[in-house]
């Protein structure tokens, strides 16, 4: 039987029309702006979200660190959430390579960042401050639950922002999900930030890349921070063709991967030993709690591994799953199985 990967949705191999897609795509030197099919990633990329350009990028980390180096110069400062990825997994990088300063709130649990925090850690045009300058945002939130932030909040903060002078950039590595969740245009949430990122290589199934999307200014600035930063590729428009049928055919099939998702919440929540709320599930990230006094996380790990089922322990004893286009439903229930059996 097949190893059923609930790592992450990274770990999604492109389908078999992407892997056709790439051998045969017109490529040009994209350093010299003259990969056509780039160009067509690009241009259908900026269209689906709103904007007037979009950039292409080796990935995710990449495209929020330029984004943040296109709004900020050395000594500014930056909102986010202390549970955001730009803050946890990026390495430091806007601080490393760009001397931002980072200012943490607290995500609340849906994901959010309560419009009064942001508003008052704004900061005024004092001595000893740095500038604030930009708001940054998690949509869907990965470490709350994959929550989706609501087209509301999202105009709530913006609101919020744009009275204080701030730009609002988007993390939406995952921001399909969101729209898929919500039931909404994906613009009708881009629509409230000046700048975005969005991965293709997760849910949307393709090897590598993502984009960055804002104004035409914000992203010629970009693409030259992106040569700065080593991400100048020649014939990319091989990895752009497989970017160009996830956005065409794959964001459809993201409400199965929710679906999927659910069961596993609902069956975990039935499994003694395991805890977990399922209704905190919206999308097609959960995070489950073992309780188990003979058993260790680590042990945990390793007894499913040998039922040829993968998970991360993020925390001792917390557990994170992510469905994906190569986990179906059947594997859910067999999973479920395993951890009925292991349990």
């Amino acid at each position: 039987m097949p190893m059923i990967d609930l790592r992450s949705d990274t770990v999604t191999q492109p389908t078999s029309a992407m892997r056709e897609a790439m051998a045969k795509a017109v490529v040009g030197d994209d350093v010299l702006d003259e990969d056509p099919t780039v160009h067509v990633l690009q241009d259908l990329a900026a269209d689906m979200l709103g904007k007037e350009s979009a950039l292409f990028v080796p990935s995710g980390t990449m495209g929020n660190l330029i984004s943040v180096l296109a709004h900020c110069g050395r000594g500014d400062e930056i909102l986010l959430g202390d549970r955001s990825h730009i803050f946890l997994n990026e390495v430091g990088g806007v601080s490393a390579f760009g001397g931002v300063h980072p200012r943490t709130l607290p995500n609340e649990p849906d994901g959010t960042l309560a419009t009064e925090k942001i508003e008052q850690s704004i900061r005024s045009s004092d001595l000893h401050y740095p500038p604030t300058r930009l708001l940054c945002l998690e949509n869907t939130h990965n470490y709350c639950n994959g929550a989706p932030l609501s087209v509301e909040y999202m105009a709530e903060a913006e609101s919020v922002a744009r009275s204080n002078g701030l730009s609002v950039h988007l993390d939406g590595a995952r921001l399909f999900n969101a729209s898929v969740a919500l039931g909404v245009d994906v613009r009708d949430i881009t629509r409230h930030v000046d700048s975005l990122v969005v991965c293709l290589s997760k849910g949307l199934s393709a090897p590598v890349g993502s984009l960055v999307a804002g104004a035409n200014d914000f992203i010629n600035q970009a693409r030259k921070l992106r040569k700065m930063a080593g991400g100048g590729m020649r014939q990319a428009g091989h990895m752009a063709a497989a970017g160009l049928l996830a956005l065409k055919e794959q964001v459809e099939s993201l409400s199965e991967d929710h679906a999927n998702a659910k069961m596993l919440a609902d069956g975990i929540a039935a499994t003694p030993g395991l805890s977990i709320d399922p209704q905190l599930v919206k999308t097609n990230i959960l995070f489950f709690k073992l309780d188990h006094a003979q058993l260790t996380g680590e042990k945990f790990v390793q007894q499913l591994k040998q039922e040829d089922i993968l998970i991360l322990e993020i925390e001792p004893g917390i557990f994170r799953a992510v469905t994906h286009r190569q986990v179906s439903a059947d594997m859910i229930t067999r999973t479920l199985e395993a951890l009925q059996k292991i349990l």
